[in-house]
C-alpha cells in the first residue's frame, strides 16, 4: 500500500484503474477522516521523514585519522568532535619507537590510494616533507597548531641545578659519561632536533657534538617519555626531552625540572593536514576547522600536551631559528651522518 491516499476509477475495459489525489482531495479526507486515521496518515509520513534524515547523518559519517599525537591527549578531542558533529572518527596512531616517521610513510606508500583523510602530526619536519611531496590537498593542505619544545630534564635528587649542564651542547663533558639519557635520534623530534643544530652550528661543528656525544655512552632509549622516565627514576642525571614528558613526571611527583629554553632549543608545534584526494573530504575539513579552534588548542596546553596555543614562532623566547626549506634539503645529508654515529 502507498502511503498516500488513491481513488480507483474504472477503465473501458472494466478494470479498476488507479489515481494519485492531489493536494484538495487531501485537505477533503484529513477534514472527512476520523482522529485514529489522521494519526496513521502522520505516524506513516512521520516514518518516512525520520528515515530520511537518519540516511542523510549517517552518509558519509566516519573519518579515517593518521595521529602521532599522544593518543591521551587525541582520544578525548575526537570523542568531543563526535559529539558536536555526529562524524566518527576512526584513529590510527604512531609508536613511541618511530613515531612520525611510520606514519609519514604510510602516508606515501598511500599516495595514488589515500585511506586517510586528515594527518594530525605532533611535530613539523615530517608534515613539511610530506607537503613538498604533495600529500596534502594543494589549497589550504596543512596548519601549524600550538607548541610544545625540546628541553633539559635534570634530577634535582642527584644533580644540584647550579651544577648542571645549561643548554644541549654542554651534555658532552666528560663528567657526564653515562649519565645522560635520549631518545635514539633517528626519529621523531630528536631527529628534527639534531637536524636543526646541525643547520644552526654547521656540519663540522655539529658531526664534534654528535661523536663526542656518542661517545660519552649516552643511554639511547625508544622514544622521549622513556628519557625523562629514566631521569625522574633517577638512572640518568639528567637528558634530552619533550616538555610535555617531562610535565607528565612532574605530574607524578618526580624530583625532575626542565631547563629554562635556550639558543639551542626548538620549539615543536603541532600539525595538521589534509591528505589530497581524501576519501571523506568534507568530514575532512570540519576536523581540520576543528583541529585549529582555540578550544582544542587550549585544551591541549591544559593536559600540558602543548605549553602555548600560539601558532607560529614566539620570538619573545630563546630557541632555535629554523629555516625549514634548507632543512628539507639538508634532511637526507644529516640522516646518513647521524646513522654513522648513532646506529646501534
Amino acid at each position: 500500500m502507498s502511503g498516500e491516499p488513491e481513488n480507483k476509477n474504472t477503465s473501458s475495459d472494466g478494470k479498476p484503474q488507479k489515481r494519485r489525489l492531489g493536494y484538495f482531495a487531501w485537505c477533503e479526507i484529513i477534514q472527512t477522516a476520523s482522529p485514529l486515521r489522521i494519526f496513521a496518515i502522520v505516524a506513516v509520513l512521520s516514518s518516512y521523514l525520520l528515515s530520511f534524515v537518519s540516511c542523510s547523518k549517517n552518509h558519509n559519517s566516519t573519518i579515517v585519522v593518521y595521529a602521532s599525537q599522544d593518543e591521551v591527549f587525541a582520544e578525548p578531542i575526537f570523542k568531543d568532535f563526535e559529539k558536536q558533529t555526529g562524524i566518527k572518527v576512526l584513529p590510527v596512531y604512531d609508536s613511541e619507537a618511530v613515531k612520525t616517521v611510520g606514519l609519514a610513510n604510510r602516508l606515501l606508500a598511500e599516495a595514488s590510494h589515500p585511506q586517510c583523510d586528515v594527518f594530525w602530526n605532533n611535530e613539523e619536519l615530517r608534515t613539511r616533507e610530506l607537503a613538498a611531496r604533495n600529500v596534502f590537498r594543494e589549497t589550504n593542505g596543512w596548519a601549524l597548531l600550538g607548541y610544545r619544545s625540546r628541553r633539559m630534564v635534570v634530577n634535582t635528587n642527584l644533580l644540584p641545578l647550579d651544577k648542571a649542564p645549561h643548554c644541549f651542547s654542554d651534555a658532552t663533558n666528560e663528567m657526564w659519561r653515562g649519565k645522560v639519557a635520549l631518545a635514539y635520534p633517528l626519529f621523531g623530534t630528536t631527529a628534527t632536533h639534531f637536524l636543526a643544530l646541525r643547520q644552526s652550528w654547521g656540519d663540522a661543528r655539529w658531526q664534534a657534538w654528535c661523536r663526542a656525544l656518542a661517545a660519552n655512552k649516552p643511554l639511547l632509549v625508544d622514544g622521549n617519555s622513556v628519557a625523562a622516565k629514566l631521569v625522574a627514576t633517577g638512572e640518568a642525571w639528567f637528558g634530552f626531552a619533550d616538555s610535555d614528558d617531562i610535565a607528565s613526571e612532574i605530574h607524578d611527583g618526580r624530583p625532575v625540572v626542565e631547563l629554562p629554553m635556550c639558543d639551542e632549543t626548538l620549539i615543536v608545534h603541532n600539525t595538521a593536514g589534509v591528505v589530497r584526494d581524501a576519501p571523506h573530504p568534507a568530514e575532512a575539513q570540519r576536523l581540520f576547522d576543528y583541529l585549529q579552534t582555540r578550544e582544542v588548542q587550549d585544551q591541549l596546553v591544559q593536559g600540558q600536551a602543548l605549553e602555548s596555543a600560539l601558532r607560529g614562532e614566539n620570538n619573545s623566547d630563546a630557541h632555535l631559528k629554523v629555516d625549514w626549506d634548507g632543512l628539507l634539503r639538508e634532511t637526507g645529508a644529516g640522516t646518513e651522518e647521524m646513522k654513522t654515529i648513532f646506529l646501534r
